[in-house]
């Protein structure tokens, strides 16, 4: 007999991710707009933010979804519907004691960023959040830039935690459904007891197919966003999910009437999506920020250049940012 799959769950994560686009400057209204159209659309999850403790992050000019409170969440959303609330957080950027239990919080779920090297650290903070009562997924970022060792010895320190969801992250956007597939295989076998989730980005414009792959293969916690809004390339389209799964308890009627109000808009101010310096970025497997910082830059729509500077031996520990992103206080996805 077969195993019996269970159902997948859609995590849209717009005013998170894609506060990197704008620095969280969303307003109330807005936010307020997105969860109800959610909560219409039958999604699962909505990810309203980062709970980060501005006394360890320095971060001027932004919104307040970059350091949740509960009065915040409270005035924005009222009563809260079936869908629940997610943050994420960045180790070494959250103090603990800021985060209420689970019984006192609008928050269901809280998710822990980290890359290979920091995931004993996870896990401390893991066990802290479960022992509070919240649900807990670590999300192992940037998994195109580690090492079979590194990853396998991450995922039995893992398995030992009580983390519900294992998160594989293409931070780069740079993976192929083949890619993929590997990973869920290798995550399934040294996470038997895990769910787990996965977060693409479109750089490729692989973002909505690899997502699908996924879910294929058995994960279960999806991550989307509407219009696919996100850091650069953006994310898996929380409509086309919402459309594929053909779940009935999913309506995308509700989530084409908040992306009509309020994305399109945005859509004009802002700039994410499938845009040529960030597919070169996601073809080299490098980190978004150098081809964000030439989008800002007078040469932005110079692409051969900026791929004959990304693929030049000379140039290449100028350009290559893969190996610095542990610093960097702004790629967590």
């Amino acid at each position: 007999m077969s195993k019996r799959r269970v159902a997948a769950k859609i995590v849209d994560c717009t005013i998170r991710d894609g506060g990197l686009v704008n620095n969280w400057d969303f307003s109330v209204e807005f936010v307020r707009d997105v969860y109800k159209s959610l909560s219409a659309a039958g999604v699962d999850y909505m990810e309203i933010g980062y709970k980060n403790s501005p006394k360890l992050l320095k971060a001027d000019n932004v919104g307040p979804w970059r350091f949740l409170d509960e009065e915040l969440l409270r005035n924005t959303i009222g009563e809260k519907s079936h869908t629940k609330l997610s943050a994420l957080v960045d180790i070494g950027r959250v103090d603990e004691n800021d985060i209420v239990p689970r019984s006192e919080s609008y928050i269901d779920m809280i998710r822990v960023a980290c890359y290979i090297k920091e995931v004993d650290k996870a896990i401390e903070l893991i066990e802290k959040f479960h022992n509070m009562g919240y649900e807990t997924t670590i999300n192992i970022m940037a998994v195109s830039n580690a090492t079979e060792v590194a990853i396998s010895n991450a995922l039995d320190l893992v398995n030992e935690s009580p983390v519900d969801v294992v998160y594989i992250v293409d931070s780069f956007g740079s993976l192929y459904g083949t890619d993929i597939e590997y990973l869920v295989t290798k995550f399934q076998k040294h996470v038997p007891g895990k769910e787990l989730g996965v977060h693409t980005h479109n750089n490729l414009q692989l973002a909505f197919a690899n997502t699908i792959v996924a879910e294929s293969k058995g994960v279960t916690f999806l991550d989307a966003s509407i219009f696919g809004m996100g850091r650069a390339a953006g994310n898996c389209p929380t409509e086309l999910l919402v459309n594929y799964l053909q779940n009935p308890k999913y309506d995308v009627r509700s989530i084409m009437g908040v992306l009509e109000r309020r994305l399109i808009p945005l859509r004009e101010q802002v700039e994410w999506g499938y845009i040529i310096p960030y597919t070169i970025a996601g073809m080299l497997n490098e980190h978004p920020r150098v081809a964000m910082a030439l989008r800002n830059s007078d040469d932005k729509d110079k692409y051969m250049d900026f791929y004959d500077k990304l693929t030049s031996v000379e140039s290449l520990p100028d350009m290559s940012m893969a190996k610095t992103v542990q610093g960097d206080s702004k790629v967590s996805s």
